[in-house]
This record gives C-alpha cells, sequence and structure tokens, in this order.
C-alpha cells in the first residue's frame, strides 16, 4: 500500500521589499524576531511561531502584482492591534469576528503585502476539508 504524502503546514513564506531597513522594523513592531539577517542584509528570516517569514531584498523597478494574503494565527488579535497601533502602525481594519469562526484583523506592511491576525473563536466549529462544519 503507497503512503500519499500530505501537507503538513507553511514552512515560511518570502515576501519581496524594496527596503529592507523599513521592512524588518515594520516586523519587529509587531513582535517578529529576527533569526537571520537583518536591516542591512539582502534577505531575511523572522521567526513566525513553528515556521518563519523571509524578507528578500529586490530593486524598486522589480515590479509585481498581487499575490494574495498571508494569514498569521496569534495569541491575542486585539493586543496585537493594539501593539501595532502604539507602533505608529495604520491596521486596514479593526479586530472583529468573522462569519466562518475566527477574531481578524488586516494590515498591509510598508511594500504592499496584505497582512491577517486571527485566532479561531472558542467554541465555534470550523469548517473541515471540503466546507462541511
Amino acid at each position: 500500500m503507497s503512503v500519499h504524502p500530505m501537507i503538513e503546514g507553511i514552512s515560511a513564506v518570502t515576501l519581496v521589499t524594496h527596503d529592507m531597513v523599513r521592512a524588518v522594523r515594520f516586523y519587529l513592531a509587531l513582535g517578529f524576531t529576527i533569526r537571520t539577517g537583518g536591516e542591512q542584509a539582502s534577505f531575511t528570516s523572522l521567526h513566525a511561531g513553528s515556521g518563519y517569514l523571509n524578507l528578500i531584498a529586490r530593486p524598486v523597478d522589480h515590479k509585481r502584482s498581487w499575490w494574495g494574503r498571508v494569514i498569521f494565527h496569534v495569541t491575542s488579535v486585539d493586543d496585537l492591534y493594539a501593539r501595532a497601533v502604539a507602533a505608529g502602525l495604520e491596521p486596514d481594519s479593526a479586530p472583529s469576528d468573522a462569519p466562518w469562526g475566527e477574531r481578524f484583523f488586516h494590515l498591509t506592511d510598508p511594500d504592499g503585502h496584505e497582512l491577517s491576525f486571527a485566532r479561531p473563536l472558542s467554541g465555534v466549529g470550523m469548517p473541515r476539508a471540503g466546507g462541511e462544519r
């Protein structure tokens, strides 16, 4: 019998930045910590739970189109929102409860990457694969 491989999770997401100093400072303000690299590096890897968020520097003339959104589960949506606002960041939305069973808010990083910070609501069943509850 053949064993089919299964996706276990995301190890890392790599985002392009045109300004590494600005990008690193943005993510540090949210509470990410540096694994390797930093403000003067062309590649920086930040801890994101058991995975990593990577930043790679590209010249300003390197154009890209919209790619999607990274969703991070956090211990407290409201506390992270307050931290972001206190750091002078401007979230795209205030924390709210979604019909799919998560509390979340959105924030766009300085390079235009859409981020969502979420936490499953207690007592709400999350949809299973195939959309069933």
